[in-house]
This record gives C-alpha cells, structure tokens and sequence, in this order.
C-alpha cells in the first residue's frame, strides 16, 4: 500500500468541538481543529492545522507552531513550582512546540520545555527538558529513543540521531 499524501493545509476558519472553550485572547489560526472537552487559556497560540483531541487544555505560556497534532488528554503545564498561596500569573514558564510535532495521548510536558520539529512524544511520557527535533521520546522521565521522519514514521532507535537515515514509510532519504 502505497504512503498516504500530506494532507492539503486548510485555509477554513478553526474547527471547535460545541464543548470547546476558546477564551479571549487566545490565537488558534486556520484550519485549526480543537476538539471536544477542550481549552485554549487567553495568551495560548494554536498554530495553522494543528490538531488538539479532547480533554486537552492549552495554557497561557504554550504555543504550537503549525500542523502539531496533541494527542487526547496531553497535559501541558505553565509554571514548574506552583503553589496556591503564591500566584505567578502573569509570569508564565513558556512552553514551545515546534511545526509537525506529534505528542501522544496523555503525555504531560512540565514547563519551561522546547519540542523540536518533527519529534514524537509518547503516550504518556513524561517532558521535563527539551527535545531534539526529530527525536522520539518516551518514559517518565522521558528518554530519547529513537529518531522520526517527518511523516512521522520511527526511522532509527537509539540515543544518537543517525548520520544516514531512510524512511521505509515514505522513501524519503
């Protein structure tokens, strides 16, 4: 069976599921889609195509470049020490997820994190520092353990990303 096409950038206004909340002050830009039980939090960006399941909650602080896809329930966080008797709004730890990430079901990313290109984060890994692009991540804490194409297909495991790697999936070189 030959690889499916990417899938053609959408010029639509975002899809919201009818229990999706977008606040005031959020951006979710073209061809968004958040889905059912979701929040995007005044001062979050949600990047063109990205794809947010449900019961997801983007806070202010977090912003996703375009075409990310966030698996259902992915937790993202915006301060590293919180404490209800010492608010730190509005001084928010950022949390940075770069284009074509994939962040599977129930993965937590513990701000300050940057997720490079093209990574994958398992379901229900744990980030709690930055990772590379292309990198494939999983575990509490989590480890790399492999390396992505940007079709998303894993084309090397191991700690060290490869000199020469070809996709299987997509015969990209």
């Amino acid at each position: 069976m030959p690889f499916p096409p990417e899938r053609p950038r959408s010029l639509a206004v975002p899809r919201l599921a009818p229990s999706a909340v977008v606040e005031p002050g959020a951006v979710v830009d073209v061809g968004a889609v958040v889905g059912a039980f979701c929040l995007v939090a005044r001062g979050a960006v949600v990047g063109p195509g990205c794809r947010i399941q449900s019961h997801t909650s983007v806070w202010a602080g977090v912003t996703l470049e375009a075409d990310v896809f966030v698996g259902p329930s992915v937790v993202f966080t915006n301060v590293r020490h919180p404490r209800a008797r010492y608010p730190r709004a509005p001084e928010w730890d950022i949390t940075h997820v770069e284009r074509e990430v994939t962040l599977g079901a129930n993965a937590t990313l513990v701000a300050p994190v940057r997720i490079g290109h093209h990574a994958v984060v398992g379901a229900g890994a744990v980030v709690t520092r930055d990772v590379p692009a292309h990198a494939v991540v999983a575990g509490n804490p989590a480890r790399v353990i492999g390396w992505a194409c940007p079709c998303g297909e894993t084309c090397a495991t191991g700690t060290t990303p490869p000199k020469d790697f070809r996709c299987d999936a997509c015969s990209r070189p």
